[in-house]
């Protein structure tokens, strides 16, 4: 088995496929690096495809103390992946929590990123709704402190964001959910209470955005609520960044409709390989609708 270790001392593990320019995948809160099999199998046909498991998530280490879990040591265990690996610069694709990881790297460690893509990122991304969200990821935290993985996880994922995915493909759903049940409670207590309930929202981090310039994908499916109003920001005020919304999609983008997403993917990469992908052209940023005013 192959391991990272970060600069605290977490062992983090890792597989990769294939050859080319360096592609990590960072996963979600409900699932591990085996979500990404899909794209691993895909995309490893013309890029180094790597995927992992974040902190707190089998068969990397789970850390028992809270204080060891935090949106920077997201955004800091790629870039640990990345100088175990001796990858300078890597091409980043996150979904939800890794998307924000993600979004992260975009912003902290520009000079590490090929490109980004941000999928399904918003959750208690909204200012107004914070208060609320502080309040639901506390519950799911205690609900898997007392009940353990696997009732936690059956309950966790047939929430109004995945059922989506269970409708369209439920042998697949049924991996997906079978595979969080395995995660280890603890580590996905911390994880909720870590980083998703300490995380900045992403209206604090419009500056930040607004000096993206590595090319940016943020996709979002149009059941995906929390993620809507999220993604049209990111959209925005990343200079650098086209915006996909996924007809009749939830949450889980790139195990509910992989052909759809290793597309979307394969036609960024494509774009940019050829020298193609650009700034958004500021003559399209006038005020009014018509570009008169």
């Amino acid at each position: 088995m192959a391991f990272a270790k970060t600069d605290d001392g977490i062992n983090l593990y890792y597989e990769e496929a294939g050859t080319g320019q360096p592609l990590i995948f960072v996963h979600e809160f409900a699932a591990d690096y085996r979500s990404w099999e899909p794209q691993m199998r895909y995309f490893s046909r013309y890029f180094r495809c790597i995927t992992y498991s974040a902190r707190g998530y089998l068969p990397s280490d789970v850390p028992t103390d809270v204080k060891s879990y935090s949106q920077k040591r997201a955004m800091q265990d790629i870039v640990a992946v990345m100088d175990h690996l001796q990858i300078e610069k890597a091409h980043i694709v996150g979904l939800s929590m890794g998307g924000f990881a993600a979004l992260h790297m975009g912003i902290y460690q520009a000079s590490r990123v090929l490109s980004l893509v941000v999928a399904g990122c918003g959750y208690g991304a909204q200012p107004e709704k914070k208060e609320g969200f502080h309040a639901e990821v506390e519950a799911a935290a205690k609900m898997f402190e007392d009940l353990g993985s696997v009732e936690g996880a059956k309950k966790y994922t047939i929430g109004p964001t995945r059922v989506q995915f269970q409708n369209k493909d439920p042998r697949g759903f049924a991996e997906f959910a079978t595979q969080m049940e395995g995660h280890p409670a603890i580590g996905s207590a911390n994880t909720l209470r870590g980083v998703q309930k300490m995380r900045p929202s992403l209206w604090e981090l419009i500056d930040g955005m607004r000096t993206i310039t590595a090319p940016t994908l943020i996709i979002t499916g149009d059941e995906d609520d929390p993620c809507l109003e999220p993604a049209i920001l990111m959209k925005r005020n990343i200079p650098s960044a086209s915006l996909v919304i996924f007809p009749k999609a939830g949450h889980t983008n790139n195990i509910e409709d992989p052909d759809l997403f290793n597309k979307n993917l394969s036609d960024f990469y494509f774009t940019i390989l050829a020298g193609r992908w650009s700034l958004r052209d500021s003559r399209s940023l006038a005020t009014g609708i018509l570009g008169f005013k």
